[in-house]
């Protein structure tokens, strides 16, 4: 039977400042999960997905790395999101012994589920890096080890690929191991972002936390008409399960609207309420996140939107789909958000009562006009208007980035002038939706547009402003799949 957080040693000193804290709740949650704190047993699933992107990219970044550290005694590890051991390398026999001793080898389960508070298994519960000294694991047979884990998150798709384990002996100086580990996965995230688009993977935007939204003075308040009849379904289709008194999950890409539609429909079933929006914090904020709105989902006259669920730490999904199914239905409106549904904890997911999928932007074409004229207006505090010729370039992008990358686009704009025209518009947005283009194709074709846009008498004008041939300039509209009313 699992003892207590505590009885075996004394875990006030698990306060200091190695991130005792996060230590600290995993033991505890090693403790509800069960976990031996002897002898960990873990399970042998095989090893899974060895062809994947994410472990060509890391093994070949630990390879690397094992030449450098020949003859250290450092095990270096590759695993998967749920801890299972893909890859492990080390030129010190010993510690490889001893580490086969204790099952920490490909093919078997590390999470902290599994085995208790480990190195790999807290830093992918938490999604951080973590250093998890000798004593300071549960199990009492892993404490001659000292484990250094950082979880490895793709940077297309911001999902946790899996994580980089360092492991050396207890005795030996910690100091340089969480750093190497760092370097490690961050060169794994990079070489799979390269591999995979041939392009430096963007910097994902800082967002808000938590936002409180006060009750409308007037039903329908704020709310922007005129949108498409797939937008106006997926609202509706959220609206009927609110009233049911469902917890209901709008699934789809990143930016395409997912809180939005959720919080168009909870302010028509509940217009007086306030509604509190949470989205996945920094890892040191889950706690005091958690305390913060939790509480919330009880009390009358709020709506809750959690963002994100299927990012957040296992153990947090697990909490709030216990307080989700425990909730009294029809009283409080709880909504969630995903990318997509397989990515949410079960626990969680079999809180949920009805899911709806919201279609790309891409998919929703006549909603981008309207959304540019509200964003513009948004941007400035007055009407903008959108001019023909920028309405069309912008109905003509596919908008990997749904709505969030179109009020990028728009709200520059309007920043720029007193209208939207295709000259304050990016010519990534001006290359269009087809085929990727390369950086200097895109250039050409959004310059041809602007040229074209600015109303020259004729194509030959056109022609000789771009410095070209007429022949030129029709071949490259028609490779471009330019749309143009400018005369022969």
């Amino acid at each position: 039977m699992a003892r207590p957080p505590g009885s075996r040693r004394d875990l006030a000193r698990l306060g200091a400042p190695s991130g005792g804290r996060r230590l600290l709740a995993s033991w505890q949650r090693s403790a509800e999960y069960g976990v031996a704190d002897d002898a960990v047993t873990p399970a042998f699933t095989g090893t899974h997905d060895l062809d994947s992107l994410f472990c060509a990219c890391g093994t070949e970044v630990l390879t690397d790395l094992s030449h450098t550290l020949s003859g250290e005694p450092v095990g270096l590890m590759l695993t998967d999101p749920d801890g299972v051991v893909l890859h492990r390398a080390s030129g010190d026999t010993s510690l490889l012994g001893a580490l086969d001793d204790v099952r920490l080898a490909p093919g078997f389960a590390y999470s902290e589920r599994e085995v208790g508070t480990n190195g790999l298994g807290l830093a992918l519960a938490d999604r951080a890096p973590t250093l998890v000294r000798a004593e300071e694991h549960y199990a009492q047979n892993l404490s001659s080890f000292t484990c250094a884990a950082v979880p490895v998150i793709d940077p297309a798709s911001g999902r946790v690929e899996g994580c980089v384990n360092l492991t050396t002996w207890s005795r030996s100086s910690p100091d340089l191991l969480l750093a190497l580990a760092r370097s490690a996965a961050g060169t794994t995230a990079a070489l799979m972002g390269a591999r995979s688009t041939g392009r430096r993977a963007r910097r994902t935007p800082r967002g808000t936390v938590m936002r409180i939204d006060l009750p409308c003075l007037e039903p329908g308040a704020g709310t922007l008409r005129g949108l498409s009849p797939q937008w106006c379904a997926v609202v509706d289709h959220v609206e009927r399960g609110l009233r049911a008194g469902h917890v209901v999950a709008t699934v789809g890409e990143r930016g395409s609207g997912r809180a939005t539609a959720l919080a168009q429909a909870a302010r028509r079933v509940r217009p007086r309420d306030r509604i509190l929006s949470a989205a996945p914090p920094a890892t040191g904020d889950v706690v005091t996140w958690l305390d913060l709105w939790l509480p919330e989902v009880g009390k009358d006259h709020t709506a809750v939107i959690v963002r994100d669920v299927d990012r957040l730490p296992d153990w947090v999904a697990v909490r709030l789909g216990d307080v989700l199914r425990r909730r009294p239905a029809g009283e409080v409106p709880v909504v969630l958000t995903a990318d997509r549904l397989e990515d949410v904890p079960m626990a969680l997911r079999s809180a949920i009562d009805v899911i709806v999928d919201v279609p790309p932007l891409r998919d929703r074409p006549d909603d981008i006009v309207p959304l540019a004229a509200h964003l513009a207006e948004s941007a400035r505090g007055r009407p903008v208007p959108v001019l023909p010729a920028a309405q069309r370039a912008l109905q003509s992008y596919d908008w990997p980035g749904n709505v969030t990358e179109l009020a990028d686009v728009v709200r520059a704009a309007a920043l720029r002038g007193d209208r939207v025209d295709v000259g304050s518009l990016p010519s990534d947005v001006l290359a269009g939706g087809g085929r990727r283009l390369s950086r200097i194709e895109a250039f050409e074709r959004g310059e041809i547009v602007r040229v074209l846009a600015s109303g020259p008498p004729s194509m030959g004008d056109a022609a000789r402003t771009l410095g070209m041939s007429r022949a030129t300039l029709y071949r490259k509209i028609s490779h471009y799949g330019i749309t143009t009313e400018v005369g022969a």
